[in-house]
């Protein structure tokens, strides 16, 4: 079993159009021919049967809008109000709906029953893929009193914030504080036991949260700072204090954000580079329990900005056989491929 703990596939289907049943192969010759709309960010990874033949059987679900802020112009579909923000992302949890309605091997991780059919079926011949949803960005929610509505129609994380802020924080891109609106949308959120996802939060507020919020906390889909220096990155005092708080760093196979000097049009970086960030978090931290995969893959760049060897997502497990090589115990590549994962979207689901 393999999880990714974060994918923007309604994204990719609602607004870059894709039809994320095709093969990679048949999508990439379409597009070819027509681009996606928006900035083209290279070609696509991630499809369903891509997934399936990777062997992913359970994916972080983003719900992903784009504000329209002055570095994401040429977004194919951006928010200017939190009213349009609020449509867009139902529309894309409607898509996930969809999916899991249309494909018989798809499920929508509500409860935990759910999250323990999908387990069961991984060694079957009938493997179920499981979607858990999460925000990225919590601009769709208007007001922190809506989350129940959210919740009730199958939202399980949230992230405050994106890269360029909300009326709850402030992101990587755009420094604040956690608000009064922030710290109130906390306390909705642990009502529910949502997941909070502080992968894009300035870092004076992902340490506010750290200290304020009771629930699960992660980042779904961030780096060491150790390797490139940008806010986006973590820096090691908040890899230890979500370890601390029991969460999971997700690491992102994307060449910007493992190599400081690569640029686009370079070589591909080697993926023995993920490795080494994951064996960074690991020692820093003392053990391989709070590291995970979250690709963030087709959010924002395509295969040539993802490591050699990753030409699509079905490729994924090649990260485990390097951490084998390296001399990790089969115990810990379950751990950073799937189990650590398992524990934080139990814990949330078993609230359901």
């Amino acid at each position: 079993m393999l999880i990714d703990a974060h994918l923007d596939m309604a994204y990719n289907a609602m607004v870059l159009r894709r039809d994320l049943r095709l093969t990679v192969d048949v999508l990439r010759a379409q597009e070819a021919v027509t681009p996606p709309p928006g900035q083209h960010t290279g070609a696509c990874l991630v499809t369903l049967p891509a997934l399936r033949a990777g062997g992913v059987r359970i994916i972080g679900g983003s719900l992903f809008v784009a504000p329209a802020w002055k570095q994401w112009a040429e977004e194919a579909q951006v928010y200017h109000t939190a009213e349009e923000a609020h449509v867009q992302a139902q529309a894309q949890l409607d898509y996930y709906r969809r999916l899991a309605d249309e494909e018989p091997d798809v499920r929508l991780l509500q409860t935990r029953a759910d999250l323990d059919a999908v387990c069961a079926a991984d060694a079957t011949e009938s493997p179920l893929l499981g979607i858990f949803v999460v925000m990225e960005g919590a601009a769709p929610i208007r007001e922190p009193a809506e989350v129940g509505r959210w919740v009730e129609r199958g939202l399980r994380g949230v992230g405050l914030t994106w890269s360029a802020g909300t009326r709850y924080a402030g992101g990587n891109g755009n420094p604040g504080p956690l608000t009064d609106d922030g710290r109130e949308l906390l306390k909705q959120m642990a009502s529910f036991n949502l997941l909070l996802d502080i992968s894009h939060l300035w870092e004076d507020a992902a340490f506010d949260v750290l200290d304020r919020y009771p629930g699960p906390v992660v980042a779904t889909h961030a780096n060491p700072r150790a390797f490139v220096n940008t806010p986006r990155m973590l820096n090691d005092a908040l890899l230890r204090g979500l370890a601390e708080r029991g969460g999971v760093t997700g690491i992102v196979p994307y060449n910007r954000m493992l190599d400081m000097d690569w640029r686009v049009g370079q070589p591909r970086t080697p993926l023995s580079r993920v490795v080494e960030v994951v064996d960074y978090v690991c020692q820093l931290l003392g053990s391989a329990a709070h590291v995970g995969i979250g690709s963030d893959f087709d959010g924002g760049f395509g295969m040539e900005a993802a490591p050699e060897g990753l030409d699509s997502i079905a490729d994924l497990g090649q990260i485990g056989a390097l951490l084998r090589a390296r001399g990790y115990a089969e115990s810990d590549v379950r751990a950073i491929l799937s189990d650590n994962w398992l524990r934080i979207f139990g814990d949330v689901l078993g609230a359901f």
